[in-house]
C-alpha cells in the first residue's frame, strides 16, 4: 500500500516525477544529495567530475578487489619480501588513484600477474599515495610503475605492458645457468656424473617442449642450493638412446633424480601438466644425497637438527674418511649401509678430515690411532651454540661384515637408550668448502655495481642524476686541463732541447733501410714474438662474432698433453705472417671445446668425414694439430687437416694438397708420411697454407652463424 500510495504521489506531481527521472529517488533535497553523493567527487571548488560517464574507478572505494590481496606495506616489504625474494622472483606494481595509464594496463596485469602466480612468481602492488616511503624506496617516481625483484636487486621493467614482455622480462631475471640443457646422449653421463663435485643430486626433466619452461626455471632457482637441474627435450636428435634407457614416455612430461648411482633415478614422477604443488613435493623429499658430505654449517644444521623433544631425536651417522682411491672402498661400503637402513630418525653424511681438520680434531682424541683411516661416530646436536653428544666406533671402520653389524647393533641400542652416546664436546662451525673466493665475489659484486649504474643512467630520475653527472663532469674536466697543459709544456721543452744520439742513430737508420718497399714491410713482422692468445667463451665475440671485415683469425687445435709442443711448432710456422694487421692467432683447446669444433666440422663433410656419434671411437678421435682460419664476418672457415698414417689419398688439410704447385725438388719427402709419429710434424708445411690462405686460393666452408662457445 505504502508503495502504491509512493508511485501516486510522485506520477501526479511534476516535479517529483522529474526529481524521480534524472536522481532515482523523488525526495527534493535528499534524493539530491544521496545521488550526488554517490555519482559525483568534489574537484577543488564548485568543479565536479562524474565518474560513470567515463567508467573510471578513480576512488579508492571502487579500486579493483583483485589488488588488495597484493598490496604491500614497507615494513613488510623489508622483512619478508626482500628475504623471501631469494628463492623466487617477484613483479610489482607501482599504482595510485587519478591514473589513467593505471586502469589502462589493468587487465593485462590482472591476467599476467593470476598466470605467473600459478608458476611461483610473487606479485606485490604498491599504492604510492597511501605508501609513498616504500615507492620512493624502491624507486619510483611516476606511475604506472612495474618493477622485479630478485635477490634483493631491483629490476625496473620498460617495455610494452603487454603479457609476453611481462613473461619474457620475468623469465630474464632469473640466471642463465639454472638449468643445463642435455642435448645428446653423450653429455648426460657427465652431467649426472657431476653429484660428488657439486654435493648435489640431480634432476631430469624430459618433455617434447623445444624451451625450457618457466615453471622449470622457477623452480630451479627455488632449489638452486640443494639440486641440480637439466632438461632433455626428447624430440632432439640424438636423445632417443637416453630416452629409451629411462624407458620415457616422450608425450607425458617426466621428472628424475639421480643421487649417488646415476644408472637409476632414485625417484620419478610423471603428469601430463606439471603444477607447482606437485614439483615441490617431489622435490622437497629429495633434496639431499644418501650420504651426503657435509660441506658448510648450513648444510650441517639442516641433515642434523638440534633436538626438540625427546620423540623428535635425530642422529646423524658421520663418516670421517679422506679424498682418493684409498678411501673409495670404506666409502662405498658406507654408502650402501646408508642406503639400506634408511630411517625419518637417521641422517647419514660423511666429512674429509683434511677439508674439515677442526671438525675431525673435536671428534678424534686419540689421532694417532685413527691416522689415514676412515672412522664412524654417531652423534646428536644439543643446541645451536655447537654442543654434541657423540659416540666413536673404536675400530676403524674398513666396509667389512663385522663393521656393518657393529654399527647395526649400535644403532639399534641408541633407540632405547640415549645415554650410549656418553661423550660431550663443543663442534667450531665448518668451513664452507663450495664458496667462491674473495677475488671472484668482489668481481661479481663489481659487476653487479657497475650494470646498476649503466641501467640508472638510462632509466633513472635525471634530477636525481644531475650530483653525480656534476662530480663526474668536474673530474674530466680537471683531469683534461692537466693533460693538455701537461703537452704544451713537454712540446716547448722537446722544442728547446737538442736532438739525442739515440735519436740520431735511428734517423740515420731509417735512411739506410730506405731501399725496402711498403709491400714488403707490410709482410714483415713487428713484434719479435707471435701472440697466440686463448680462445674462450669471454673473448669468443671479440675475437671472432664481433671481428672486423677482412680480418681472420686462425686458430690451432690442441690439448692439454700436446699444448706445448704444438705452440712451439705453430709459432715458427706462422711467424713470417705476424707482419699483417688482418691476421689474428689463438689456439683451442680439445678438452674443453670437442662439441664446437665438432659441429663446424661437420659443414666439411663431404671433404672430411666426421665419424657418427654413436660410434664407440667418437669420444677418442683425435683433432690437435688441426688449423682453422675463422672469417667471422662471411662466416666462412678454411681448414687446415694433418696429414696422419694410414691416411688414404688426397684428404682435406693432407701435405699434398698446401704445397702441389712446388715442384717435386722443392717439396722432397712428406714429413707427414705414414710412420711420422711427432707432434711437431702434425704442423709441417703450415706455412705454404699460409701463402694460400693469403691468396685466397684455399676451399670455403661456409655456415649459417657461429655456434656459441659453451
Amino acid at each position: 500500500t505504502v508503495l502504491l500510495s509512493s508511485a501516486s504521489q510522485i506520477l501526479s506531481n511534476e516535479e517529483k516525477r522529474a526529481n524521480f527521472d534524472r536522481y532515482g529517488d523523488a525526495g527534493e533535497s535528499q534524493g539530491y544529495s544521496q545521488h550526488q553523493h554517490r555519482q559525483f567527487h568534489h574537484f577543488h571548488e564548485g568543479f565536479y567530475f562524474d565518474e560513470s560517464f567515463f567508467h573510471f574507478p578513480f576512488n579508492s572505494e571502487r579500486r579493483d578487489n583483485s589488488d588488495e590481496k597484493y598490496l604491500l606495506h614497507f615494513s613488510h616489504y623489508i622483512n619478508e619480501i626482500v628475504p623471501d625474494s631469494f628463492k623466487k622472483p617477484y613483479l610489482i606494481k607501482i599504482t595510485s588513484d587519478w591514473c589513467f595509464s593505471c586502469i589502462h594496463i589493468e587487465p593485462v596485469w590482472k591476467e599476467v600477474a593470476q598466470e605467473l602466480e600459478v608458476l611461483g612468481v610473487g606479485i606485490g602492488v604498491v599504492h604510492a599515495g597511501y605508501e609513498r616511503r616504500l615507492a620512493h624506496h624502491l624507486g619510483a617516481h611516476s606511475t604506472p610503475t612495474i618493477l622485479g625483484l630478485i635477490n634483493g636487486k631491483i629490476t625496473f621493467f620498460h617495455n610494452a605492458v603487454v603479457r609476453e614482455n611481462l613473461r619474457q622480462f620475468v623469465e630474464n631475471l632469473l640466471p642463465g645457468n639454472l638449468v643445463e640443457k642435455v642435448r645428446s646422449d653423450k653429455n648426460y653421463i657427465r652431467f649426472l656424473s657431476n653429484w660428488k663435485k657439486e654435493n648435489k643430486p640431480h634432476v631430469l626433466l624430459f618433455d617434447h617442449m623445444p624451451v625450457v619452461p618457466l615453471l622449470y626455471k622457477l623452480t630451479a632457482f627455488a632449489y638452486r642450493d640443494y639440486l641440480s637441474f637439466g632438461y632433455v627435450y626428447v624430440g632432439l636428435r640424438g636423445t632417443e638412446e637416453l630416452s629409451s634407457q629411462y624407458n620415457i614416455n616422450v608425450y607425458t612430461p617426466t621428472m628424475m633424480i639421480f643421487k649417488e648411482h646415476i644408472d637409476k633415478p632414485i625417484d620419478v614422477v610423471q603428469a601430463r601438466e606439471m603444477k607447482k604443488q606437485l614439483i615441490d613435493d617431489f622435490l622437497s623429499q629429495n633434496k639431499f644425497l644418501m650420504a651426503a658430505r657435509l660441506t658448510n654449517q648450513r648444510l650441517f644444521q639442516e641433515l642434523c637438527p638440534v633436538k626438540k623433544s625427546h620423540r623428535q631425536r635425530k642422529h646423524c651417522v658421520v663418516l670421517l674418511t679422506g679424498e682418493g682411491e684409498k678411501f673409495a672402498e670404506a666409502y662405498e661400503a658406507f654408502l650402501t649401509f646408508a642406503v639400506a637402513n634408511t630411517k625419518d630418525t637417521l641422517k647419514f653424511v660423511h666429512i674429509y678430515n683434511d677439508r674439515q681438520p677442526e671438525f675431525a680434531d673435536a671428534l678424534l682424541t686419540d689421532e694417532e690411532k685413527y691416522r689415514g683411516k676412515s672412522v664412524v661416530v654417531i652423534l646428536e646436536r644439543r643446541n645451536n651454540a655447537g654442543k654434541i653428544a657423540y659416540k666413536t666406533l673404536e675400530e676403524a671402520w674398513q666396509g667389512s661384515k663385522e663393521d656393518n653389524f657393529i654399527l647395526l647393533d649400535l644403532l639399534d641400542q641408541l633407540r632405547t637408550d640415549p645415554g650410549l652416546l656418553s661423550e660431550e664436546t663443543v663442534l667450531a662451525d665448518l668451513n664452507d668448502e663450495l664458496a667462491p673466493m674473495f677475488l671472484i665475489r668482489w668481481l661479481y659484486s663489481t659487476l653487479d655495481y657497475i650494470s646498476d649504474c649503466w641501467d640508472s643512467l638510462f632509466h633513472s630520475n635525471w634530477r636525481e642524476m644531475m650530483p653525480l653527472l656534476s662530480l663526474l663532469f668536474s673530474a674530466f674536466f680537471i683531469l683534461f686541463g692537466t693533460v693538455i697543459f701537461q703537452a704544451f709544456s713537454d712540446t716547448s721543452d722537446a722544442r728547446d732541447s737538442p736532438p739525442s744520439e739515440k735519436e740520431e742513430t735511428a734517423a740515420k737508420m731509417e735512411k739506410n733501410d730506405g731501399s725496402f718497399s711498403k709491400e714488403n714491410n707490410s709482410r714483415i713482422p713487428k713484434k719479435g714474438f707471435v701472440e697466440v692468445t686463448e680462445l674462450t667463451d669471454i673473448n669468443y665475440n671479440s675475437n671472432l662474432v664481433r671481428l672486423r671485415p677482412g680480418h681472420m683469425n686462425v686458430v690451432l687445435i690442441l690439448s692439454n698433453s700436446t699444448k706445448t709442443a704444438l705452440l712451439q711448432k705453430f709459432a715458427l710456422e706462422v711467424y713470417t705472417f705476424t707482419g699483417s694487421s688482418s691476421l689474428h692467432f689463438s689456439f683451442l683447446s680439445l678438452d674443453k671445446h670437442r662439441e664446437w669444433l665438432e659441429y663446424l666440422l661437420e659443414f666439411a663433410q663431404d671433404a672430411a668425414p666426421i665419424p657418427n656419434q654413436y660410434d664407440k671411437h667418437f669420444l677418442e678421435r683425435d683433432y690437435t694439430g688441426y688449423v682453422l682460419a675463422l672469417n667471422g664476418h662471411k662466416k666462412y672457415f678454411c681448414l687446415f687437416k694433418p696429414r696422419r698414417s694410414g691416411d688414404e689419398g688426397g684428404t682435406l688439410g693432407s701435405c699434398e694438397d698446401y704445397d702441389s704447385s712446388l715442384p717435386t725438388e722443392a717439396r722432397g719427402k712428406p714429413s707427414c708420411s705414414p710412420g711420422s709419429g711427432s707432434i711437431k710434424n702434425k704442423l709441417h708445411k703450415l706455412s705454404f697454407w699460409m701463402e694460400r690462405l693469403l691468396e685466397g686460393s684455399l676451399q670455403r666452408f661456409y655456415i649459417p652463424s657461429w655456434p656459441a662457445l659453451d
